[in-house]
């Protein structure tokens, strides 16, 4: 099998859907290449830095990471995606670009971790919740049977996993 190019959205690009990349390139090498975008990144929006810092606590590698746009991957040449998971509510309710290939869609919303105040060791806490909850509904979808992954039934099991994890 082919891997699978997934886009993950949110608003910013700088924290759940940079969790979200970095988580599943790391869990499923070969089998998924993750990317994340945002629809609407401030100037010169970059990852936030307790996402970095959690993600590194974790083990997994931040290189490479930075914000963008999701025009980047509308653009000719860009990798066709096979599926697009927003993460944020924001994001889902906007009007995403007409995404070469058609893919699959889904949204799995997640509290975004750098909304709340607190202490530094409060909100890297919200971003270690935050990762865990992405970490779940990934081991669901990296787990599924080729059959389940295949073009045709992408968009109604993508879907289903929405409803399969709880969010923090």
């Amino acid at each position: 099998m082919t891997a699978l190019n997934v886009l993950f959205l949110c608003t910013h690009n700088s924290a759940r859907s940079i969790l979200a990349e970095a988580l599943l390139n790391d869990m499923a090498p070969g089998r998924f290449h993750a990317y994340s975008a945002g629809s609407s990144p401030r100037d010169n929006q970059q990852p936030n830095p307790l996402g970095l810092e959690v993600l590194r606590a974790a083990g997994i590698s931040t290189e490479g990471l930075r914000s963008k746009s999701w025009d980047e991957f509308a653009a000719p040449g860009a990798p066709v995606m096979d599926l697009i998971i927003t993460v944020c509510d924001n994001a889902a309710g906007e009007v995403c670009p007409i995404w070469p290939g058609h893919p699959a869609t889904a949204h799995w919303g997640y509290a975004d971790p750098s909304a709340g105040g607190g202490t530094d060791d409060e909100k890297r806490e919200a971003f270690r919740k935050t990762l865990h909850a992405i970490h779940q509904r990934l081991e669901l979808l990296i787990n599924l049977p080729a059959d389940k992954l295949e073009k045709t039934l992408l968009q109604h099991t993508a879907r289903e996993l929405s409803r399969a994890a709880a969010t923090p």
